[in-house]
């Protein structure tokens, strides 16, 4: 990392930077187009360090495997999480072994808990002008968003004022202060949680806000096989975390985010995306309202970063059916939760069918 904050990375065998400037963490220049041949390269380059990141989170975070790959699906996507389960599920322990994960001489990588409360305000999050009598002037001081990873723990407790400031950070990277704009870091990356027994006191997340997460996803209980091993194993797991040591810089996981744009997705799997959202929309008996065309778009790229995740530059129907659900079921207004979501199981299915069909 140069004194800017800017590296440069020349790939074997090419002719031009690929890893374009890793990176400043304020430039917002999309970087240019890569070949196929580039993009293999990356694939082949970051898998190491993905498994290590992995391994990381696997030593501590036990038993949720799928669920830890969705979670750096949606990192590797650009995009953001909602985790909903119940209180002691390993959420905030995800989060902060995420953070840890990441990093280097040099790069330090802030992550943030924001304990989401009712009289929580806007300003207590993006932060606020103050006046400095030293200086005599205004000066602005940052919030907590102003951080690389960041926990929002029981999210729908705040306000919708509170939501709503929220959601020009996750779609923007952005957030206005008086009327002045403010760039987030290039690394950032929303890990929020909520609790869906103890509701009261809460104010459910508009539609548009849960849009904006890549994923909604239950960690979920943990088998009795996996119980027993934490259980027993307690001492060891609960030294874990303090041994935790970074395994890949943001530069790299930025990185990482840009190339998965370009990695392939046959026209196959495209058209399935197309097939599934507009399916959502014909269904008027079960699902009111159906996925949008931003949902087929998240969609595809998370297709995309599950791919590099698995090391391929180039998506394939396991990546759809891994990622369709969980990227779609939240986006959708339902007559019957039930009925609809195993509806739109059945509309994932027939595309797989299709998918295997069409590939024999």
């Amino acid at each position: 990392m140069g004194a800017t904050g800017t590296a440069f990375r020349m790939l074997p065998g090419s002719s031009h930077t690929v890893f374009i400037q890793l990176y400043h963490p304020r430039r917002r220049t999309r970087m240019h187009s890569y070949t196929r041949e580039d993009i293999e390269r990356i694939v082949q380059e970051s898998a190491p360090k993905l498994a290590a990141l992995r391994q990381n989170i696997h030593r501590i975070i036990r038993g949720q495997d799928d669920k830890i790959d969705l979670v750096l699906t949606a990192l590797l996507a650009g995009g953001h999480v909602l985790i909903e389960d119940y209180p002691g599920s390993g959420k905030t322990t995800l989060a902060k072994t995420l953070s840890r994960s990441i990093g280097g001489a040099g790069d330090d990588v802030e992550f943030k808990r924001i304990q989401f409360t009712p009289d929580l305000l806007p300003m207590d999050i993006v932060g606020f002008n103050f006046f400095d009598s030293g200086q005599n002037t205004f000066v602005f001081r940052r919030g907590p968003v102003f951080s690389n990873i960041i926990l929002a723990d029981e999210i729908n407790r705040a306000s919708p004022k509170v939501q709503s400031a929220l959601l020009e950070c996750m779609a923007e990277k952005q957030v206005t202060v008086d009327e002045r704009t403010y760039e987030l870091e290039r690394l950032f990356f929303i890990v929020a949680t909520q609790n869906p027994i103890d509701l009261e006191g809460t104010y459910p997340l508009p539609w548009a806000q849960l849009d904006r997460f890549y994923f909604k996803i239950p960690l979920g209980y943990v088998d009795y096989d996996t119980d027993l091993e934490i259980l027993s194993n307690l001492d060891t797991i609960l030294n874990v975390p303090g041994e935790v040591k970074p395994v890949v810089t943001s530069a790299e996981i930025v990185a990482m985010q840009e190339a998965s744009f370009y990695v392939h997705s046959d026209e196959s799997l495209v058209k399935s995306v197309t097939n599934l959202i507009h399916a959502t929309r014909e269904s008027k008996k079960e699902i009111h309202v159906g996925a949008s065309t931003r949902a087929g778009i998240y969609l595809l790229k998370l297709m995309k970063a599950h791919a590099l995740l698995n090391g391929r530059a180039y998506a394939t129907e396991d990546d759809f059916k891994s990622v369709a659900f969980w990227s779609l079921h939240h986006r959708l207004v339902y007559a019957n939760r039930k009925a609809g979501e195993e509806m739109l199981e059945s509309f994932i299915n027939r595309e797989i069918e299709k998918l295997k069909n069409s590939a024999a």
